[in-house]
């Protein structure tokens, strides 16, 4: 099983637009796609960031998953409203696998 996982920063005063498009793209995925994403904050270090967690079964179905978002016009549109909420390279992406 791999899991993957996508934390970034958000933007001075931006939380509540922040979490509300985040809770947005978990939902559009959800629905469009039928991937299960889970939102996640942090309990400690640095409060403003937020997290998506999701699993696949293998790379190969991560890399399908990943090809279909990318050629969705409307999943591709709801990234752009998230230009200003985040700190812009503030993404960090993770991988891992189960052993």
């Amino acid at each position: 099983m791999i899991h993957f996982t996508r934390t970034s920063s958000i933007a001075p005063g931006k939380m509540a637009d922040a979490m509300t498009f985040a809770a947005e793209m978990v939902e559009y995925i959800g629905t469009a796609h039928g991937q299960k994403m889970t939102l996640m904050v942090p309990v400690g270090g640095n409060p403003h960031r937020v997290c998506w967690y999701s699993a696949y079964d293998n790379l190969g179905e991560m890399e399908k998953s990943q090809v279909k978002l990318l050629a969705d016009p409307k999943y591709l549109a709801l990234l752009g409203k998230a230009a200003t909420l985040f700190i812009a390279g503030s993404a960090n992406d993770e991988m891992w696998r189960d052993l």
